[in-house]
């Protein structure tokens, strides 16, 4: 086979345009990039062997070596590991196959520091080598397969592909070094990488080969070392090197579990977001090991799809050592790890949700893996109740977040229920008519913004036995609530406050004639104070913001539902139409007044108007009759 020039993915160039410039400080990860690279392979063949010992049969003991050639100016990371085919090469090598690449591009900004940040919830793997190297070299060849294969790129748009003769099982990864970084041809300076970056890889790591090579890692399981052993930067590396990524653990799990069944679990949370967090495919990262013998990665059923940002390692004592993951999948002691595991976590994080001094890191976990682990809440019954002590919310009432325990101790004397308000931001939500009322009663709503709490909150209905209602309901009553400081009745009218208008009942009547085909009822209401109007959902309806979600993603297909007007008696404008009401001849401006309430509270409800032709219409000749009063 002749050599073949291919161009890499944009999505490719981009990123590598990217690591070229903003991780020119951080360089010497580059290293142990390929150091995690290389144990990955080593770990895929070592399972692969399980059930075909052939493919390390002429190489059993798996390694990776450093070797550097200073007169050639290369240095070279070489792993017996599982190795590539041609299909590989260009998979791995060429394309960046993953959910959120194009979110990562779109907010990439030019800063560096910014972009490094960005860079360490995206990962880089391989691509870091283009920031020391003139050109890179791959040779390689697959576990089983007799042709090897030769990859080479600058970086800089292509790279070509050929066949390559007399290469051993596995990857040859080498550097061609740009002249200002000749000093990762020293010993001492690879030494220290390692011994900072990669001393917890599991596989002996060398520099050089035969008699004169020297280790230079510990090459043990970094789960299996006790904790006394370990410290925050021993954590920090490993998590590091588990989850590809840059940033910092939020935090770390680190136990062993004994008993009916033996594992143990290093488990990290990350600080910053993964862009595959809202992955569809609900997938979670965690390496599933039998033995120190790496399983896989993300087996099915082993951690809750609610706890899909977790990163790290399970090795269990108890599955058998040659289960494939077809069996994984059937095992019941699958389960018992999955529940061992979320329990474990859950308290962990628990413990940090109720720790006053720990409050602000909690918000930006919260703010970061809320929406995701607010799935659990109807998902995971048999953790319901640890949840509910987890989740965190906006409120109407004070800044930052609030718990559902904080609420109910909060809640005003005569409030029976946890009121809240569900749309697609808070500012809206904050300024939203419906709040009007509590408001003014200092009444606490939760502002939730994310999809999912549409789909909890039905399921669980209570908690600490007062009942979730919606503020957009018909039924909302605060009668039994009195305003602060106690003046007024308990209905929290003022005794100067103004009365309702005279003539509301002949309005009331008139709009549900006009608007009949419409809406569902026209009403009064006491839950406005500032606003003339607001649709709220009949008792039994579908929310308003849960059918709007619905028919944004196409998930809706029945009649859309009527809604309920209600008007504000006391409100000016109200007034002025409640007095025409009983005047003859002002049923034209009645009728467009109708039609544009209804628009006004459409408007307010964030939904779209059904004729904006009319409604302008409309507008314009009430303008113009007023503007026509006036002269």
């Amino acid at each position: 086979m002749t050599e073949e020039t291919l161009s890499f993915q944009a999505e490719v160039s981009r990123l590598l345009d990217i690591v070229t410039h903003s991780l020119y400080s951080e360089k010497e990860i580059f290293l142990r990039e390929l150091i995690s690279n290389a144990s990955d392979a080593c770990d895929r063949v070592r399972y692969a062997a399980l059930t075909e010992p052939a493919l390390t049969a002429d190489d059993p003991e798996l390694r990776i070596i450093i070797q550097v050639d200073k007169d050639a100016g290369t240095l070279s990371v070489i792993d017996n590991g599982v190795g590539m085919d041609r299909a590989d090469l260009v998979e791995n090598l060429g394309t960046i196959a993953r959910s959120g690449t194009t979110e990562f591009l779109s907010r990439v900004t030019g800063d560096g520091r910014n972009d490094l940040s960005m860079i360490g919830q995206f990962g880089v793997g391989f691509y870091a080598s283009f920031m020391v190297a003139d050109h890179v070299d791959v040779f390689t060849r697959k576990a089983g397969d007799a042709q090897g294969w030769h990859w080479r790129s600058s970086g800089h748009g292509n790279f070509t592909v050929a066949e390559a003769d007399d290469v051993p099982r596995g990857t040859r990864v080498t550097l061609t070094l740009k002249a200002d970084d000749k000093e990762y041809l020293e010993e001492s300076r690879i030494s220290h990488i390692i011994k900072t970056y990669s001393d917890h890889i599991a596989f002996p790591i060398r520099f050089g080969t035969g008699d004169d090579a020297k280790s230079l890692n510990l090459a043990s399981a970094v789960w299996t070392r006790p904790k006394s052993e370990l410290d925050a930067d021993a954590y920090k590396e490993f998590y590091h090197h588990v989850a590809h990524a840059f940033d910092e653990p939020w935090m770390t799990v680190h136990w062993r579990a004994e008993g009916m069944i033996e594992y143990t679990g290093l488990l990290f949370v990350p600080t910053s977001k993964p862009f595959d967090l809202f992955d569809p495919k609900r997938a979670h990262q965690v390496k599933l090991y039998v033995r120190r013998v790496f399983i896989t990665q993300g087996a099915e059923g082993l951690i809750p799809p609610y706890l899909r940002f977790l990163r790290g390692v399970v090795d269990s004592e108890d599955l058998p050592l040659n289960v494939s993951r077809e069996m994984l999948q059937n095992n019941p002691m699958l389960a018992k790890l999955r529940s061992g595991i979320t329990k474990r976590v859950l308290s962990d994080l628990l413990k940090k949700a109720e720790d006053a001094e720990a409050r602000e890191p909690y918000a930006a976990f919260w703010n970061n893996f809320g929406a995701v682990v607010k799935e659990g809440l109807y998902e995971d019954f048999e953790n319901r109740d640890t949840l509910l002590k987890l989740v965190r919310f906006r409120s109407s009432r004070v800044d930052g977040l609030v718990s559902l325990a904080e609420y109910v101790e909060r809640a005003k004397d005569g409030q029976d229920e946890i009121y809240f308000i569900t749309g697609d931001d808070v500012t809206s939500l904050a300024r939203s008519p419906q709040l009007e009322g509590f408001r003014a009663k200092d009444v606490e709503v939760l502002l939730l913004t994310d999809p999912v709490d549409e789909f909890w909150i039905p399921l669980v209905q209570t908690y600490a036995e007062k009942p979730f209602k919606s503020v957009t309901r018909g039924d909302i009553s605060l009668d039994k609530i009195a305003k602060p400081g106690g003046t007024g009745d308990a209905d929290g009218t003022e005794p100067d406050a103004a009365a309702p208008a005279a003539g509301v009942d002949n309005l009331v009547a008139l709009l549900k004639v006009t608007l009949k085909d419409a809406v569902k009822d026209v009403r009064t209401s006491d839950r406005l104070t500032d606003s003339a109007v607001c649709l709220v959902a009949a008792e039994g309806d579908m929310d308003m913001h849960l059918e709007r979600l619905l028919r944004q993603h196409q998930q809706f297909s029945g009649t859309e539902a009527k809604r309920i007007l209600e008007i504000n008696p006391r409100h000016a404008l109200v007034r002025t139409l409640s007095g025409l009401a009983g005047e003859s001849g002002a049923s034209e401006v009645l009728d467009d007044a109708a039609w544009l309430l209804l628009d006004q509270a459409r408007i307010l409800e964030g939904e779209p108007l059904p004729d904006p032709v009319a409604f302008t219409r409309r507008l314009s000749g009430l303008v113009e009759r007023g503007l026509t009063a006036g002269a």
